[in-house]
């Protein structure tokens, strides 16, 4: 494994999982991602992951970190991008996925995430006003 350019950290408080539920998401197979561009001038990339019980009881849902853990440790030095805050969310087939598919979906989105973030700012559409009434 290639040594990071960047320090990655673990997101660990809730407030931090919340601004990157507002931020852009790609959901790919067995994983949904959320890429969130901090405000702050430190170049370090920090990465979160977490399984709903939807996905199965504790053992299967720590099994599911478990293999994210893994697949953002092979890929985040090389992928990920500095400044950025990423959550990995578990979706149900990520205990069981095949190995190279699950690395599969975990770099293709965060390609398209980065992709994403190098054209525009902010993903989300802009606040409409309504149309005027005739």
């Amino acid at each position: 494994m290639t040594d990071p350019v960047f320090p990655i950290e673990h997101l660990k408080i809730r407030p931090d999982f919340l601004a990157a539920a507002k931020a852009p998401s790609c959901a790919r197979g067995a994983v949904v991602l959320q890429a969130r561009h901090r405000a702050d001038d430190r170049l370090l990339v920090r990465v979160g992951f977490t399984a709903t019980r939807k996905v199965g009881g504790a053992v299967v849902r720590n099994r599911a970190k478990r293999r994210l853990r893994e697949a953002a440790r092979a890929l985040v030095p090389t992928l990920g991008k500095p400044g950025f805050d990423y959550v990995f969310i578990a979706r149900g087939g990520a205990p069981t996925r095949p190995w190279a598919r699950l690395l599969d979906d975990v770099k293709s989105a965060l390609i398209s995430l980065g992709d994403d973030s190098d054209t525009r700012s902010d993903t989300r559409a802009p606040d409409r006003a309504p149309p005027p009434s005739v």
